[in-house]
């Protein structure tokens, strides 16, 4: 394992893709990123991907695929230009903490002491019945004052009570509820506008929860943007270039791309950005969107990540005290906090930091790797990943349109990386005496171990306990949930919906003017519990209505079948992803090593062990046995 980061800074290599094995990787299985990105390609949309992956200060992969203009043809490169949308927000946040370091910012100061257009900000009073905000029924009081000002922790914690627009980022999920309505009538977001008219457009509108109570995604890194410029004296574009793009040698990272950059620029297929729109970065910007307006490149991105791994420095250049990193990448949301959209608080086994989701939960995680480590986004295809006890650095920039099916891109770089990661060797058994192996019809059958593609990173699919309905991809419209697609052969998928449905209410209640979060709670629930749907199709006059429970989570994710083929056990990866030695579509012979332990003779020496019930029958299996083993059940023999 690489030795743990001190204070001083590492002797990072970002510039030269190293020797993989050297850094823990078998190169045979970082090569199925490159195939498996490269057959997105043939789709489209997108047209190319760049990927890199750092692991102890050290380049271990950097790889374009296809093109940056599909159109015209123009081959994706390392350095290829991307809108990399609410990755912008971590940027923010660095640049935040960093007055904070000086002693120029306080985080439970309140904001208006430097944004005085925001002092007084009231709150939209709650329906006590139902929770829903009062904003048309003028008969009532709609506003109460504020238990306490919003201050800088609120904005960087997404607990300020401001909220996005409607249609802001072009996300549905941000809400169709009439507070972001409001929003977006009184203070859109006008690219043609400086920061500080946007931010007095604010001070006229209120917020939607109490400050500090709520989590709920939102503005709070543009209004930051202008706090910046307010404390430091200078553009917030100005700051980013002289205080952190240009110390940490981040070239292309910036609000616009230049002229003689512009032929690096990726398209994004099927779309042309609209003037006031963040993707329309060509020219240079007079808004300097804190929350989702910065262009940058993989390689700029590693080395902004490299810099939080080493602890806030990086090439001797300290950009934040390593205290500080701890706490913008620790958990900073109390177990009780509620999530807009979720009847609890934070879910999934993540929390989230000042800037930054957060893995809290050790087996399971919207996050990849281990406790601590951090990640965030963009709706134009771009995500990162941080894991401080592997010194991993992932990162992915893609540029999409169509943001909703994202999360289906973002699970390869989630997973494929930490299945190339090499596991420790085993020695070899002390047998004391004859091995008298059972036979090998005993271990035949399929076995299910769950969404990882590693036996080192454990990933569920949902939380303990609750139903699947086999919607995979949704998308807020006005008459409610545009379903996208469907698991083939899912409930939903048997009940008779279809993609181009239109979900208008869950169990006799109306989902429209929800947001994505509130809609996603209500499908959610108990395995085995029933959910009633009420269907809008096109094809039709009348509204369908159907029903059925919710099932528990088919483990597809990684699975593999086991046989005998010529007098030997063979084992063949039949999930979504291949796992270690194992490979979606070829059958690898194993050897046996020690009673109900087989082993992969070549390769990185996969072990595959079985575990047997109380009357001796097979029931499980585990891969590489240890502290990075992951356990499999037995779903069905075979006949």
């Amino acid at each position: 394992m690489l030795s743990a980061l001190t204070g001083a800074a590492l002797a990072d290599d970002l510039q030269t893709v190293g020797d993989p094995e050297s850094l823990g990787f078998s190169a045979k299985r970082l090569a199925r990123i490159t195939s498996w990105f490269e057959a997105q390609t043939k789709k489209g949309d997108p047209s190319g991907f760049v990927v890199g992956i750092a692991r102890g200060g050290k380049l271990a992969y950097l790889q374009p695929t296809g093109f940056e203009d599909h159109d015209r043809k123009s081959p994706m490169r390392p350095d290829s230009i991307f809108r990399i949308g609410s990755m912008s927000k971590q940027i923010t946040s660095v640049a935040t903490m960093m007055l904070v370091d000086e002693g120029k910012l306080e985080l439970d100061t309140p904001v208006a002491q430097y944004l005085p257009e925001l002092k007084g900000m009231q709150v939209v009073r709650k329906d006590p019945a139902t929770g829903d905000p009062i904003l048309l029924d003028l008969a009532r009081k709609v506003f109460e004052p504020a238990k306490r000002a919003m201050t800088i922790r609120d904005l960087l914690r997404n607990t300020s009570g401001l909220v996005y627009a409607t249609g802001d980022y072009a996300d549905p999920g941000f809400g169709n509820a009439a507070v972001h309505l409001l929003y977006g009538a009184r203070a859109p977001f006008r690219r043609d506008k400086p920061i500080a008219s946007f931010v007095a457009s604010l001070g006229t509108l209120p917020l939607l929860h109490q400050p500090g109570e709520v989590w709920e995604y939102a503005i709070g890194y543009d209004v930051l943007g202008r706090v910046i410029e307010v404390v430091s004296g200078q553009t917030f574009e100005q700051f980013l270039q002289t205080r952190l793009f240009a110390p940490l040698h981040m070239v292309d990272s910036a609000f616009s791309v230049p002229a003689d950059k512009l032929d690096r620029l990726v398209a994004v297929p099927g779309a042309q950005p609209t003037p006031l729109s963040d993707g329309d970065v060509g020219k240079p910007q007079t808004f300097f969107s804190g929350g989702g307006g910065i262009v940058s490149t993989v390689p700029d991105f590693l080395r902004f990540c490299q810099m939080l791994l080493n602890g806030g420095e990086l090439d001797g250049v300290r950009i934040l005290k390593p205290e500080t990193v701890r706490l913008m990448t620790t958990n900073s949301l109390p177990s009780d906090m509620h999530v807009a959209g979720h009847e609890a608080g934070p879910a999934f086994g993540t929390g989230w930091g000042l800037g930054f989701a957060v893995r809290t939960n050790p087996d399971f995680s919207l996050i990849p790797g281990a406790v601590g480590g951090f990640n965030w986004q963009g709706s134009w295809g771009t995500f990162f990943s941080v894991d401080p006890v592997q010194k991993l650095i992932l990162v992915m920039m893609m540029q999409r349109s169509q943001y909703s099916e994202n999360g289906f891109f973002f699970n390869a770089i989630r997973r494929l990386p930490y299945a190339a990661l090499k596991v420790p060797e085993a020695p070899a058994p002390i047998l004391s005496e004859p091995l008298n192996p059972a036979p090998l019809t005993d271990y035949v059958g399929h076995y299910d171990f769950g969404g990882s593609a590693s036996s080192l990173d454990r990933q569920a699919l949902v939380a303990d306990g609750r139903g699947w309905t086999g919607l995979e991809s949704v998308a807020v419209e006005k008459g409610g949930l545009r379903v996208i697609r469907l698991a083939d052969k899912g409930p939903t998928a048997r009940a008779g919906v279809m993609a181009g449905d239109v979900i208008a209410a869950i169990d006799d209640k109306s989902i429209t003017g929800l947001t994505l979060e509130a809609t996603l709670g209500r499908i959610s629930g108990p395995v085995d519990a029933a959910i009633k749907l009420k269907i809008i199709r096109a094809t039709q006059s009348d509204p369908l209505v159907v029903a059925f429970p919710r099932e528990a989570v088919p483990a597809h994710s990684v699975a593999l079948q086991v046989r005998v083929a010529d007098g030997k056990l063979v084992v063949e990866a039949t999930g979504q992803w291949s796992i270690l030695d194992f490979d979606r579509g070829r059958r690898t012979p194993v050897a046996i090593r020690s009673k109900d332990e087989f082993q992969v003779e070549g390769g990185d020496r996969t072990r595959l062990a079985f575990t047997r019930d109380a009357a001796g029958k097979v029931n499980g299996a585990i891969l590489n046995p240890g502290p990075w083993e992951q356990r499999g059940t037995l779903a069905n023999m075979e006949n």
